[in-house]
């Protein structure tokens, strides 16, 4: 089941064309990942890097940017786990507008790392990888 939020698109987003400036994607990208942490683990992302010292920092990215989005437009993220391997997960993300015009897709890997010794990969903990796993499509 995919995590779903949506978000304005606030003035400070967009560019001198009057559309998202294209890190803001990035950045939406990531706010949505966090949020997704709540609906799949029952914690804040704070909570998994601090408390349990564990993170996942990006190693790969594949991006299209389809349709722009303007200021005033609502983004709508539907955000997946696509897999959850022994030491990574990948997360496949689609942004559409209040039209439901698909704007912006990527498909990204994070790597599971202790936060004491960002260098080296853990393996993805069973009680983590159940969590996620209701991100993953049936």
């Amino acid at each position: 089941m995919a995590f779903v939020s949506e978000r304005r698109i606030d003035f400070p987003m967009v560019d001198l064309a009057k559309i998202v400036y294209y890190p803001q994607f990035w950045d939406l990208a990531h706010r949505f990942y966090e949020e997704s942490w709540e609906f799949s683990c029952g914690m804040h992302y704070n909570e998994i890097l601090m408390n349990h010292q564990i993170g996942f920092p990006l190693v790969h990215a594949e991006t299209n940017f389809i349709h722009p989005l303007s200021y005033g437009d609502t983004v709508k993220c539907w955000l997946t786990v696509v897999n959850i391997g022994n030491t990574s997960v990948t997360w496949k993300y689609e942004f559409r507008n209040q039209n439901n015009t698909l704007c912006w897709t990527s498909e990204q890997v994070t790597v599971c790392v202790g936060m004491n010794d960002i260098t080296t990969k853990i393996q993805v903990p069973d009680w983590m990888r159940k969590g996620l796993s209701k991100l993953m499509k049936n």
